[in-house]
């Protein structure tokens, strides 16, 4: 499964870039909590649409996108075993966000046990 795709979310390239975001941090704390893993530029609906290939998206408003990427941080991160989230930058452009908090050392030695696996 480490291969697979949800929508247009490669968990092989997410569980890389959780990876390095942890190898970045060096035992350090972001101040909000958490790290940008992707950004995809944009802040437009139909444009984040077809990024992640959400195409059966019914409900195409700013409400129905974030309830949409809510459920698919959910599965992605029960996936990589990890927390994400999709969130706006301060520019208004939608980012994949690796979430920490006050247990991230219980993170990181979940992510070193799983990445020597």
């Amino acid at each position: 499964m480490d291969e697979g795709k949800i929508y247009n979310v490669c968990l092989q390239r997410v569980k890389f870039q959780i990876t390095n975001a942890f190898q970045r941090l060096n035992n350090a704390s972001p101040p909000s909590g958490r790290l940008i893993l992707e950004s995809y530029n944009t802040g437009d609906i139909e444009e984040i649409i077809d990024i992640l290939e959400i195409y059966d998206l019914e409900d195409r408003t700013r409400a129905g996108l974030t309830d949409k990427l809510d459920d698919l941080a959910y599965t992605v991160s029960a996936l990589v075993r990890t927390q994400i989230a999709f969130d706006y930058d301060e520019k208004g452009n939608l980012g994949l966000f690796l979430v920490i908090d006050e247990r991230k050392e219980e993170f990181i030695e979940t992510q070193v046990a799983v990445s020597c696996r």
